[in-house]
């Protein structure tokens, strides 16, 4: 049993998908959960505590959000969940990426990151523990989505480096998935005249495509008790689909 009662948490990206779908479980464990969101403001729910909109891709706007979550839950942090992020669904080149992409990719995926871990790091009560969210991508690469693969594997070297740099007083860990059924990967889902879907899961060995919750259920476990003496670990959540040693 999963026990989170007296925890205080932060989720980004939580306002839809895999960042609501840990919010809520968060909550369900005990946490006292305030959640981040950019455009789309989440749905009511007993829950969250609070819902802080900004944009992360910027020092301001993330010092911003992660100030007012920390007034929602009391001045500090136990559990930090940096999830959100983008996937650009066309395939583009690298030789015809325009730099508008890259930046926009880059701010959100990676330089956010680090703009939200050094403004909540701080205030992180000793024995807390942060998650990052990565991806497939981040490990074997994505042709036609270099911008996001380079994004994703830059989060796993953060993972490692911070792991180091904050221990033994918080722990650091990345959860990496791969397909996801989240409003980002409808569009492939739908190519083909909607067999999409069932061709990304035939390459999957276990022959499905990941809920939210089949994601955010291993992020909690990381942010558990249960997890206490791993750190700088990568948990990869795909069915099968990557296989990392």
């Amino acid at each position: 049993m999963i026990a989170l009662a007296g925890k205080r948490a932060f989720v980004t990206g939580g306002g839809r998908g895999i960042g609501r779908a840990t919010a809520v479980l968060l909550a369900r464990a005990g946490a006292t959960v305030a959640v981040g969101y950019r455009a789309r403001k989440p749905p009511a729910d007993s829950h969250i505590t609070a819902a802080v909109r900004g944009d992360l891709g910027t020092p301001a706007g993330a010092k911003k959000a992660v100030a007012e979550a920390l007034r929602a839950l009391g001045g500090a942090l136990d559990i930090l969940v940096v999830n959100h992020g983008v996937w650009p669904p066309d395939d583009v080149p690298i030789a015809t990426m325009t730099d508008e992409q890259w930046e926009s990719t880059r701010r959100a995926n990676l330089d956010a990151v680090i703009y939200v871990c050094r403004a909540a790091i701080p205030s992180i009560a000793a024995g807390g523990t942060i998650v990052l969210v990565a991806s497939t991508a981040g490990q074997r690469g994505e042709a036609f989505h270099t911008d996001y693969a380079a994004t994703k594997g830059a989060v796993i070297a953060i993972t490692k480096s911070l792991a180091v740099e904050l221990a033994p007083r918080i722990t650091v860990n990345c959860v990496a998935p791969g397909w996801v059924d989240t409003e980002m990967s409808q569009k492939p889902f739908e190519r083909d005249t909607g067999n999409g879907k069932r061709a990304i899961e035939k390459t999957i060995p276990l022959g499905r495509i990941a809920s939210a919750e089949d994601i955010a259920g291993p992020i909690v476990f990381l942010c558990s008790s249960l997890a206490r003496h791993i750190t700088g670990e990568v948990l990869n959540v795909n069915g099968g689909s990557v296989l990392c040693g």
